[in-house]
C-alpha cells in the first residue's frame, strides 16, 4: 500500500478517449487547478504535462502528483506509459494507476443528478483518487509488463482460434468419415484427431472406401512414413482405421473432394496457429529473463504449472503486494460468488461474478486444470458440472498462489495451501 500525503498531492482525474483526453485536477481541499482537454496523441501528452509541471511549480505546496485514468482498451495504454516514465514530472513523484472502469462507475453513482460529459467523468475520476479509493490498488507497471502481457493476451487469442477452427470442422469431419470421431479411445486408429498423421488420413485418401480398399501393406507403408516410424503398433492402428472405414456412411462421390479441401484448409490453419503459438511462447519465455525471477521460479515449483501458465499469471497480477488477501486477488480475477441471500433464504448455487480481469481468470483456471491432473487430490469434489468442479478448484488454486507469492516460498505439497493462509 502507497504512504502518501494526501494535503499536499495533485490529484489528476483523466478521461480518455480515443482522440482526446478530458483532465481535471484537483487538491485535496477540491480546490480546481486544471480543467481541461488535450489531444490523446504525443503533443497533446506534451502538452498535458508541462500544464502539469507549470501547476506544480506555481503552487509549492503541493509535492506530489497521483493520476488516475480508467483502463480503456488500448487507449489508455500510451498517455499511463507515457506519464509513468516523464523526466519532466519525475521531481514531483508521480504515481498513475489504470482503474478498472466499473469501480469508478460503481463511485459515479454517489453523485446524484450530476450530467454524465467528459469533463464531469474527469472530475468524478479525480474525486475517486483525492477520497483514498486508489490506496489498495496497484501502481502503472510500465512497459516491461505490457509487452509480457501483449504477449500472453496473444497466446491467449491464437489459443482460441485453433479450439474455433476445431469446432468448426467437426461437420466436415463427421460428414466425410463418419465413424472416425464417435469411436471410444482403446477404438481410435488416433490419439489425436487433429495431429500429423491423422490430417494425412483425412485429407490424402479421397473417401474412406480407398482406405478399405488400400493393401495393408501400402497402408502400413503409408502410416509409418506420415508418422515417421513413431507408431508403436502399426498393424492394430491399420485393422483400427479400416474398421473405422468400413463402418462410416458412405457419400456421393460429388461431395468428397469439397470436403477434402475444407478440411485441409482447417488442418492448416490449425498447424499455422500450433507453430506461430510455439514462437509466442520463445518470446515469452525470452520476455520473463530478469523479471521478478523468484516469482516465476515459485509458480512453476507448483506440479503442473509451466512457464507458460506461470507467465500469464505473473503479467496479468504483476506485485503481488497490491493484493492485501486472496480474496481481493480473486475478486480481481472475478472468481468469486456474490452472496443471494433475502430475508430467511440462502441461495446454495449462485453464479460466479466475472467481472474481473478475464485474461488472469483463464491462465488461473488453465493452470488450475494443469495442477489438478498432476495432483488429483487438489481438485475440489462437488456436485456440479466439470466447468463449476474446475471454478472452485481454481478459486483454491487462487489462495496457494497468493500464499506463496506472498510468503515468497516455494511449493512442497498439495496441503501447503492451507497452511498458508492460516
Amino acid at each position: 500500500m502507497l504512504k502518501i500525503n494526501y494535503m499536499s498531492t495533485l490529484f489528476v482525474g483523466i478521461d480518455v478517449s480515443s482522440k482526446s483526453n478530458a483532465v481535471f485536477a484537483m487538491d485535496f481541499e477540491e480546490n480546481t487547478y486544471i480543467s481541461s482537454s488535450f489531444g490523446n496523441n504525443q503533443p497533446g501528452a506534451d502538452k498535458l504535462v508541462d500544464t502539469i509541471a507549470q501547476c506544480m511549480h506555481k503552487h509549492k505546496n503541493l509535492n506530489t502528483i497521483l493520476l488516475v485514468l480508467e483502463a480503456t482498451s488500448v487507449y489508455s495504454v500510451h498517455i499511463a506509459n507515457f506519464l509513468s516514465t516523464c523526466e519532466v514530472l519525475m521531481p514531483y513523484n508521480p504515481y498513475v494507476f489504470c482503474v478498472n472502469p466499473k469501480q469508478t462507475a460503481n463511485y459515479r453513482k454517489s453523485y446524484i443528478g450530476m450530467e454524465k460529459t467528459d469533463p464531469t467523468d474527469a472530475y468524478r475520476i479525480a474525486d475517486f483518487a483525492r477520497v483514498g479509493r486508489t490506496k489498495k490498488l496497484e501502481p502503472w507497471r510500465g512497459g516491461q509488463f505490457i509487452a509480457l502481457k501483449r504477449l500472453t493476451r496473444h497466446r491467449r487469442h491464437l489459443s482460441e482460434c485453433i479450439t474455433r477452427e476445431k469446432a468448426y470442422m467437426v461437420s466436415n469431419l463427421y460428414l466425410k468419415f463418419s465413424e472416425l470421431q464417435l469411436l471410444e479411445d482403446n477404438d481410435r486408429p488416433f490419439a489425436n484427431i487433429y495431429g500429423a498423421t491423422s490430417s494425412a488420413v483425412l485429407t490424402e485418401f479421397l473417401s474412406p472406401q480407398e482406405i478399405i480398399d488400400a493393401s495393408e501393406e501400402d497402408l502400413l507403408c503409408f502410416l509409418a512414413q506420415k508418422r515417421k516410424n513413431r507408431i508403436s503398433d502399426l498393424s492394430k492402428t491399420s485393422q483400427l482405421l479400416q474398421k473405422a472405414a468400413r463402418d462410416s456412411y458412405r457419400l456421393d462421390k460429388c461431395m468428397y473432394e469439397p470436403l477434402n479441401i475444407s478440411l485441409a484448409s482447417s488442418f492448416n490453419c490449425i498447424h499455422a496457429f500450433q507453430k506461430e503459438m510455439k514462437g509466442i511462447e520463445q518470446a515469452i519465455a525470452k520476455c520473463m529473463n530478469g523479471m521478478n525471477p523468484n516469482a516465476l521460479i515459485i509458480l512453476q515449483s507448483i506440479p503442473g504449472v509451466g512457464p507458460v501458465w506461470a507467465s500469464g499469471i505473473l503479467s496479468e497480477i504483476g506485485d503481488i503486494a497490491a493484493f492485501h488477501s486472496s480474496d481481493a486477488l480473486a475478486k480481481y480475477a472475478g472468481l468469486y460468488w456474490p452472496k443471494g441471500d433475502s430475508g430467511d433464504f440462502s441461495s446454495e448455487d449462485t453464479k460466479m461474478s466475472k467481472a474481473g480481469n478475464p485474461y488472469l481468470r483463464y491462465y488461473l483456471a488453465e493452470a488450475a486444470n494443469s495442477v489438478r491432473k498432476h495432483v488429483p487430490e487438489y481438485a475440489e469434489v462437488t456436485k456440479h458440472q466439470h466447468k463449476r468442479a474446475l471454478a472452485l478448484t481454481s478459486r483454491k488454486f487462487v489462495r496457494l498462489v497468493f500464499g506463496l507469492l506472498a510468503k515468497n516460498q516455494l511449493y512442497t505439497g498439495e496441503k501447503l495451501d492451507a497452511e498458508l493462509n492460516t
